[in-house]
């Protein structure tokens, strides 16, 4: 299988959140087995969906051939090793409740794929909601 552009978010709002997100690319860096191609800048953001503290946030680009539901548990596995506990919970109009994170890593855009499982949704289905990941994108895209 060919390698494909493959973009995620990260995001903290514990701890020191610089050095949790520098921490996640090195790991990520290693999980996937080759480095990153292009990195955004740290854009800081109010956290979204929930009341807590403010995240910093960048977006990550990498080349792979792994597919998405191994980048997916990838994805988990280092957030787990990071300290975070993920239960997820839903309020009565079955909308998602989000709490405070060590880390957060999201898949947005894997090529030209779209995924659509019960576990993996890509492109990411929020990101166009988030101010801070397209500003972050629109940082790494390739220029036309």
């Amino acid at each position: 299988m060919k390698s494909v552009p493959v973009y995620f978010s990260l995001g903290s709002n514990q701890g020191d959140r610089r050095a949790q997100i520098e921490e996640a690319l090195r790991r990520l860096d290693k999980a996937v087995g080759r480095p990153r191609e292009a990195l955004s800048s740290l854009i800081e953001s109010k956290a979204w969906g929930f009341d807590g503290a403010d995240f910093l946030n960048c977006v990550v680009r990498y080349r792979t051939a792994r597919r998405p539901e191994t980048l997916l548990r990838i994805c988990k596995r280092i957030e787990r090793a990071m300290g975070r506990r993920e239960t997820l919970e839903y309020d009565a109009d079955g909308r998602r409740i989000y709490h405070d994170r060590p880390i957060d890593i999201d898949i947005l855009l894997y090529g030209d794929e779209c995924v659509d499982t019960p576990d993996l949704k890509i492109p990411h289905p929020l990101m166009r909601q988030r101010d801070f990941i397209l500003r972050a994108l629109e940082e790494i895209l390739p220029r036309k």
